[in-house]
């Protein structure tokens, strides 16, 4: 599963995560939590800037991917982000690119990087502006919607639908104790390998959408995501716009 998020999906996450590091007065010796760091986009972006990143997440697999990467100011730990084994107010700043709004208790994420970064300190939140999330996902319920509209079965994370909402995201930011939150959109393209169609139809059988279709409902709509596909493709490749929050705030 690692080597599949890493092939796939870090190429197009490592643009948001750049940018929510980017957003943040991060440099030289600056201590960053990144929390549910994945194969570690956000916290890379954040070491090369100089910083002393700790790194978490609650997959081995993960963090043992981040700790190949071998970089001396990285410390990746396998830790629950909804219960972190950290000290208050140890960071100055606490980064969560597409993690913390898949947590069971999102909400308890939020207050723990509230709880490490230090007053004064600050952090960035990145989110899907889709409670269908993004690329493959967001594909795949357009197109649904779209045939059967009474079939969507929802994605199994409520933070994701309750934090795809720029007013709800900066409330859920303030009652974790963070201050003023400013709110970023910002938009790139998954980009979908569409050269063998059998690898296209393996997509589907990782959509929670998939599963509320009968047999007939997921002909039709295998038939229309290919028809998509083909009428959009350039080469080989199926650009898919997704769109990200980015929520900035201080920690007072």
């Amino acid at each position: 599963m690692v080597a599949t998020y890493e092939a796939q999906s870090q190429p197009f996450t490592t643009h948001f995560a750049e940018a929510a590091v980017a957003m943040l007065p991060i440099g030289p010796s600056t201590k960053v939590l990144d929390v549910a760091t994945g194969t570690g986009a956000a916290a890379l972006a954040a070491a090369r800037r100089g910083a002393d990143v700790t790194a978490i997440d609650f997959s081995a697999g993960m963090v043992a991917r981040v700790r190949a990467h071998d970089v001396a100011n990285i410390d990746a730990r396998q830790m629950d982000g909804q219960a972190l084994d950290l000290p208050d107010a140890a960071f100055d700043a606490a980064v969560s690119v597409f993690g913390v709004m898949l947590f069971p208790d999102w909400r308890a994420g939020l207050r723990e990087m509230a709880r490490v970064t230090r007053p004064g300190g600050s952090a960035a939140i990145a989110v899907w502006k889709s409670a269908d999330g993004a690329a493959v996902h967001l594909l795949l319920s357009q197109v649904i919607r779209r045939l059967y509209p009474d079939n969507v079965t929802p994605m199994p994370c409520t933070g994701l639908a309750e934090l795809a909402d720029p007013g709800r995201l900066a409330a859920a930011v303030v009652a974790a104790g963070f201050s003023g939150p400013a709110i970023a959109e910002i938009t790139h393209d998954f980009k979908l390998n569409v050269a063998d169609p059998a690898d296209v139809d393996k997509l589907f059988e990782f959509m929670p959408h998939w599963s509320g279709l009968d047999a007939d409902q997921s002909a039709a709509v295998a038939r229309a995501f290919r028809s998509e596909i083909e009428r959009g493709r350039v080469g080989d490749t199926f650009a898919i716009p997704s769109t990200a929050l980015i929520a900035t705030a201080p920690r007072p």
